[in-house]
């Protein structure tokens, strides 16, 4: 039999990851469903009249994923003692069918002025896992870390949070600084800034955003109660496409209420905003991710995992250092910059480690009463 040619240990390794990997797809065939059936109250809004024009495709995609976890889910069942993943996998499979699968049909009608937007959250953990998950297995820095490995599922939990509730989140960053800056939409050379060529308004939207945000970023490093909320984002031991979305609310309402200042203040065009934001989905996830990927030359330029994990270390000699989401250079120009020829060694916090749950490491800012940078 074709099974018992594969090693014990083997089979029990395949055997847990297709468990594994079915259940979080048969939950997003389970959440999918969901998005189908009530577009008014949790899709997107922005989103929808795209989704109608490629409804057909988006069926299908979720066809797929329905048999893949059917598929996973049967291979676990047949590869390991323990049936649990497997069986609970299998069956979110069939309750995704019974929902309507495929043809499931919308049960709401009418428009809502606000929608929950998990289908932000379906989307991009399905595309970025199905790009990143490969891509670290063929450049892995770190050959030995498992997909799953210790953390995922409080980093999955931050993926949720920050995804589930884009739109909330982009309602409590944009609208204080429409209020505050009402007046800035008066300027005449907002029309000229948005007359740019496309490619010059992305650049500059880089430019803009990145060196309020590293100033931002170097506050939530060195003002002690500030660094509390940031510490979170530092706390993972590991680096992966997974732990950039280990972030504290605090932290993320912040850096994109300062952030989209300039983004409004000079009136940029929709579809350089847009352009920025599908960049900014990508290049968040693929700087933490456990690629040994180097971009000589381009590391000085624009920011590469290798320049962002030297920010995450908690190696002595990269403490403090590279600040710059998207630009390294700026790093450059204000001395914080440091890439040696060779990888950091360990990564975290230094003298303390925050816990491990998503609740945790919430309220654990607010409980942090007395702290130093990296204390």
């Amino acid at each position: 039999m074709l099974l018992d040619k594969i090693p014990p240990a083997r089979r029990i390794d395949i055997g847990k990851r297709a468990g594994v990997t079915a259940g979080l797809l048969g939950v997003l065939c389970i959440l999918a469903e969901l998005c189908f059936m009530f577009p008014h109250i949790l899709v997107s809004n922005d989103a929808r009249p795209h989704y109608l024009e490629h409804i057909v495709l988006l069926r299908s995609v979720l066809h797929f994923a329905i048999i893949i976890t059917f598929v996973l889910g049967a291979v676990s069942v047949l590869l390991i003692k323990s049936k649990t993943y497997g069986l609970a996998s299998i069956g979110l499979a069939m309750i995704a069918v019974l929902m309507g699968g495929s043809s499931v049909e919308p049960v709401t009608h009418e428009p809502r002025a606000f929608s929950a937007g998990l289908d932000y959250f379906v989307l991009e953990l399905l595309i970025l896992g199905l790009l990143f998950i490969p891509m670290e297995r063929l450049w892995s820095l770190h050959p030995d870390q498992k997909i799953f490995r210790t953390g995922w599922q409080t980093d999955l939990k931050h993926f949720f949070v920050s995804h589930a509730g884009v739109q909330l989140i982009a309602f409590a960053t944009l609208i204080p600084v429409q209020v505050a800056f009402a007046w800035a939409v008066k300027f005449d050379f907002q029309q000229k800034v948005a007359a740019q060529p496309l490619v010059l308004q992305f650049f500059e939207i880089l430019l803009c955003v990145d060196l309020v945000s590293y100033w931002v970023h170097r506050a939530f490093h060195k003002i002690p109660w500030m660094w509390n909320f940031h510490a979170i984002h530092h706390s993972s031991l590991h680096m992966d496409w997974l732990a950039g979305s280990r972030t504290h609310l605090v932290d993320t309402l912040v850096n994109r209420l300062l952030g989209f200042l300039p983004i409004f203040v000079l009136g940029f065009s929709p579809a350089a905003i847009y352009a920025y934001l599908v960049f900014v989905s990508f290049h968040a996830v693929y700087i933490h991710a456990n690629v040994r990927h180097r971009w000589p030359g381009i590391r000085w330029i624009f920011a590469t995992p290798e320049f962002h994990h030297w920010h995450h270390t908690s190696d002595e000699e990269g403490i403090d250092k590279n600040f710059a989401v998207f630009l390294s250079f700026i790093d450059v120009i204000f001395r914080t910059a440091h890439m040696p020829p060779y990888w950091p060694k360990k990564y975290g916090t230094v003298k303390f480690q925050p816990p491990e749950t998503w609740v945790g490491q919430f309220v654990y800012p607010f409980k942090r009463k007395k702290e130093t940078p990296y204390g």
